[in-house]
């Protein structure tokens, strides 16, 4: 549904909704880069990613943001309060909501934090698409119904059926958004997709990682600092050996941040085994972040109860990255 006027149009766009419904998924799949890690754990992105999607129509900036839910804690309040500043200061907000029903016996139903997330996005005021996502888990019978129950509770400017994971009605999600935004020329050079730098994307790949291999606990009581970034061997030399698509070598000395010893015990693992995996598995998506040789030195360090001390949160630069 593109918009037929031939003017430039450009702006920004959140992408709103409770936490793991797909959000950073669909971020990375309308950018077309891995911008945001993915994991099954909720509220695994703690603050603003943007990537920046240029056409010749328009050029689009996608704002994902934290999940919205009932915040306890000094971080995950910040998290809330991030998500909902993006919203408030975008031009097109994208709501998802997760589509889930498998049986028709079972009726849909909006239920307590997404009413919660309607209510905010009333007070904001912004042009809202309701964006149905994993609309393959869905029995087709049921699909309208939800539509018709979440349009009753909210005016959205348009509805969008997708399946992020699989790209179902992903284009068609993007000709809509351009065609929200208003007329503008390109905010970004056409070459640039994100703003974060390089130090926090590589942070984030740990972190992922930390996600994937860790107890459920550890994740949210983690958090990781890029020490050291040295690329001064990153273009390979004159006359370099080293051919193929990884050339050159960057290296990176990380930390870990915990909350207790007995979770920097469980991060390190019995003799250094789960800290190694966590560091290979991390170090394999950086080279292809960089598309360079990587040497990474990860640590464990522990700051007690880091994430209910704003300036703990401040000091290791944790859900402060502006987009």
């Amino acid at each position: 549904m593109a918009s037929r006027h031939s003017a430039t149009r450009s702006g920004f766009a959140a992408l709103i909704g409770r936490p793991n419904v797909g959000k950073s998924t669909l971020l990375n799949r309308l950018v077309g880069e891995r911008l945001a890690i993915i994991s099954p754990k909720p509220q695994t992105t703690r603050h603003r990613i943007l990537g920046v999607v240029t056409r010749p129509d328009g050029q689009v900036a996608i704002v994902d943001t934290p999940g919205i839910h009932q915040a306890k804690g000094a971080l995950n309040k910040l998290m809330v309060n991030t998500a909902l500043q993006a919203a408030a200061e975008c031009d097109v907000v994208l709501f998802l909501i997760e589509a889930e029903g498998k049986s028709e016996d079972r009726l849909p139903e909006v239920g307590p934090g997404n009413r919660m997330v309607l209510e905010r996005l009333k007070a904001i005021g912004k042009p809202t698409v309701l964006v149905v996502n994993k609309v393959d888990n869905v029995v087709k019978p049921l699909l309208l119904p939800l539509i018709d129950l979440y349009s009753k509770e909210f005016s959205f400017a348009e509805v969008m059926p997708i399946s992020a994971l699989k790209g179902d009605g992903v284009p068609q999600l993007l000709d809509l958004v351009v065609s929200l935004l208003p007329e503008g020329e390109a905010m970004y050079p056409s070459e640039v997709f994100t703003d974060q730098d390089e130090r926090t994307l590589v942070a984030e790949l740990v972190r992922e990682q930390l996600l994937r291999h860790c107890h459920q606990e550890i994740p949210y009581s983690s958090a990781v600092v890029v020490e050291h970034f040295d690329e001064s061997d990153r273009e390979p030399k004159p006359g370099s050996k080293k051919k193929g698509p990884l050339a050159g070598l960057v290296r990176l000395e990380a930390t870990i941040f915990v909350e207790r010893e007995g979770q920097k015990a469980i991060v390190i693992g019995k003799r250094g085994a789960m800290l190694k995996t966590i560091g290979t598995d991390a170090r394999k998506n950086i080279e292809r972040l960089l598309g360079t040789h990587v040497f990474l030195s990860l640590r464990v360090k522990v700051e007690p109860d880091w994430s209910d001390s704003q300036n703990a949160i401040r000091k290791l630069g944790v859900g402060t990255h502006d987009s």
